[in-house]
């Protein structure tokens, strides 16, 4: 047992959480159209914390157009392993207030749980590896290099760039990426399988410019009819993705109950759930097509004209062994061929990330399903997860060698990217602890 380790987190625990609370105030949205200037003041305040924690050579890593990452260290023994720990510190937008119950960017803590934009995704699992480092920094069993992204929520556009530059600087013999979740709360999970991600904007047209639709509606097409064609055609009546050229993964079935998703969803009396097969193989082995965006004249604003253009941004989650560009050109095809009554399409496309499994043997993992289970006090869950971390696939081919493992504290009830984002704080504790004993007989080897 590590009861050394225990005791030192239970005494930190108090200050953790006003970090994590001094994180989540900061409104680091990576996305286009919100103030750049939030997301470096978040990564100075992580560089910050991470010095205050004990790290040395702690800077900013910049890349030309894109957000600031952060980079740390903290020496450990000459002859012990290299150990990376990825997070990141930028957030989604927080959406519309009234959704949520809570101020988004004002930390609340109700009946054990953190509620606040990036309070679990991933301020949670940076929180995470800070509490580790200050539970080890007197006698680091590892060598440590901490590296936390600033524009993984908009997919990593200049990871290449980043890993081009960095790449040396960052390697390692294993990688911890704290930026998943457990499949429930108080069952410790590693998640083996990403899917991953491609994503492109349709624009739409028929007309010129808007008409009178008394005049000539009827004989002609307006673009919202058949943009709302265009993208049923994406889906067969059962909701599955009806695009020629995916394939669905091999991957182990994790038994997943409808309505526990349904639940964790948030969804409305009677909705369904699409696709077929077991849950767990539609949002992780299957590929999945989202439309995220739709634009088109506010209802408020409307009047009797037909719509001459219409845009989307259509998302498709791809599993893994599908190569992204060929999913992306095969979502491409799908919508110039689909496209109705001679309407002029244009797909632009806004960025891919590759999907990927990891080998689940090995004494990196080993340690940490032990550490995992002590930490916890119940044996270990190994999942995929639909969403992607464009992070891996591309340090992965990089340095091949590393083994990685994605961990995380989030839990069905966190909320990642809707409204009421929560971390439960019993939760953090526990793989704060997990994470600092794994490191620890990572050294003892």
């Amino acid at each position: 047992m590590h009861d050394d380790i225990v005791t030192a987190v239970d005494s930190s625990m108090p200050d953790l959480l006003e970090d994590l609370a001094s994180l989540v105030r900061i409104p680091s949205v990576s996305a286009a159209g919100y103030d750049p200037g939030e997301v470096r003041r978040s990564a100075h305040a992580v560089a910050e914390l991470l010095g205050d924690a004990g790290c040395t050579g702690v800077r900013l890593l910049e890349i030309e157009g894109s957000h600031p990452a952060v980079y740390a260290e903290l020496e450990g023994p000459a002859d012990a392993p290299t150990v990376l720990l990825y997070a990141h510190h930028d957030v989604q937008p927080s959406g519309p207030r009234e959704e949520w119950r809570h101020e988004p960017f004002e930390p609340t803590v109700v009946d054990g749980r953190m509620y606040g934009r990036g309070a679990a995704d991933d301020k949670g699992g940076l929180t995470v590896h800070l509490g580790a480092i200050r539970v080890l920094r007197d006698d680091p069993p590892v060598n440590l290099k901490v590296f936390v992204e600033g524009e993984e929520e908009v997919g990593s556009h200049h990871l290449e760039d980043f890993l081009d530059t960095y790449g040396d600087l960052l390697r390692a013999d294993v990688v911890v990426v704290t930026d998943s979740g457990n499949v429930s709360l108080g069952v410790p999970t590693l998640t083996t399988s990403l899917r991953g991600m491609v994503k492109c904007h349709v624009e739409l047209r028929t007309l010129g410019d808007a008409v009178h639709s008394g005049v000539y509606g009827g004989a002609v097409p307006d673009a919202l009819m058949a943009m709302s064609r265009l993208l049923a055609s994406l889906h067969d009546d059962a909701g599955e993705v009806a695009i020629e050229g995916l394939h669905t993964a091999d991957l182990p079935i994790h038994e997943m109950e409808h309505a526990e998703l349904l639940a964790g969803a948030g969804a409305v009396p009677g909705v369904e759930l699409i696709g077929s097969g077991p849950v767990s193989s539609r949002v992780w082995a299957k590929p999945a097509i989202s439309i995220l965006a739709l634009d088109a004249p506010r209802v408020a604003n409307a009047i009797n004209q037909i719509v001459p253009v219409a845009s989307a941004v259509v998302s498709m989650r791809i599993p893994p062994g599908q190569r992204a560009d060929d999913a992306l050109q095969a979502l491409i095809d799908h919508l110039e061929t689909n496209t109705p009554w001679g309407a002029r399409v244009t797909v632009t496309p806004q960025g891919t990330g590759e999907a990927f499994h990891l080998d689940s043997s090995g004494e990196a993992y080993d340690a940490f399903r032990t550490a995992f289970e002590e930490a916890y006090g119940t044996e270990l869950a190994s999942i995929g997860i639909g969403g992607s971390i464009p992070f891996v696939a591309g340090y992965s081919a990089l340095h091949p060698q590393a083994a990685i493992l994605i961990t995380g504290v989030g839990d069905p009830a966190s909320r990642w990217h809707g409204p009421d984002e929560s971390q439960d704080l019993g939760e953090l504790r526990r793989g704060i602890i997990g994470e600092a004993i794994a490191l620890r007989l990572l050294g003892a080897g």
